[in-house]
């Protein structure tokens, strides 16, 4: 009663400015160096817990800034062994984590989108992306092709924009013990796919066949398990996550032509 009479008072770009303030407030109470986020360069005594309503997991998100476990790795990955965060290449970036749009919004030539326009800069339906064809040499889609219905003009748009040689970066919560992604039309409401995904807005849970899934021959997949590159002490105390939500699917566009998938 009393969170729907919030949701109702409060608009939801007000709402998500209270939750900012309120987990600035927490992290004051959490400072110390048992944990350290790579995104904000900030240590915690410890991370905030996350959870979908069936499950939890402890020390997922960073006090200071916010991200969670797949942001810090991803973040850790593009910094790496990418020129992402130099020079001036073009980026689109879908659903933006704020600490990642923090740092790339420097470059003129950065776009984030989202279907909700009070999480990006510009409102955009990921099917019908409104940009020219070979336009971007990055683009980052973190934890969003699972949540849309049309899976299949979605990864044609993504493909239609990604310039030769560019990188698509694809994230997404999956199930590695699966074979097969595992798509139930009889999983309707949000608590039925709370059950049957995990996640209440999901349309399918991934499985190990995704590059399977969105291969094709004019696309080059690299399946990357950034973890591996730390130790079991560096994973702990950064919380890289257990690689259901943080296996990288770096997509390399290997030709100009304009095509469908499906």
């Amino acid at each position: 009663m009393i969170r729907k009479i919030y949701r109702t008072v409060f608009s939801e770009k007000i709402r998500l400015q209270f939750h900012i303030i309120l987990m600035k407030l927490k992290a004051l109470f959490l400072r110390g160096n048992r944990y350290f986020c790579p995104c904000c360069g900030k240590g915690s005594s410890k991370f905030l817990r996350k959870g979908n309503g069936l499950d939890y997991r402890e020390n997922a998100v960073c006090p200071n800034c916010g991200s969670l476990e797949r942001t810090r790795l991803l973040y850790l990955y593009l910094k790496n062994e990418t020129e992402i965060f130099n020079g001036s290449s073009r980026i689109l970036h879908f659903a933006p984590e704020h600490i990642l749009k923090k740092k790339l919004i420097k470059n003129p030539n950065y776009k984030d989108v989202d279907i909700n326009p009070n999480f990006a800069t510009l409102k955009m339906d990921i099917t019908d992306i409104q940009f020219p064809d070979n336009y971007f040499d990055y683009i980052i889609c973190s934890h969003v092709l699972g949540h849309i219905p049309n899976e299949r003009k979605a990864l044609n748009e993504l493909f239609r924009v990604l310039k030769s040689d560019g990188n698509l970066f694809i994230l997404s919560l999956l199930d590695p013990t699966m074979h097969e992604t595992l798509e139930d039309p009889d999983a309707i409401t949000p608590l039925q796919k709370l059950h049957k995904y995990g996640e209440r807005d999901l349309e399918r849970l991934y499985g190990a066949d995704f590059s399977e899934r969105i291969s094709t021959s004019e696309i080059r997949i690299e399946k990357i398990d950034y973890r591996i590159n730390f130790t079991e002490q560096e994973r702990q105390k950064m919380s890289l996550g257990d690689g259901k939500r943080e296996i990288i699917y770096k997509v390399v566009k290997t030709s100009q032509h304009c095509f469908h998938l499906f």
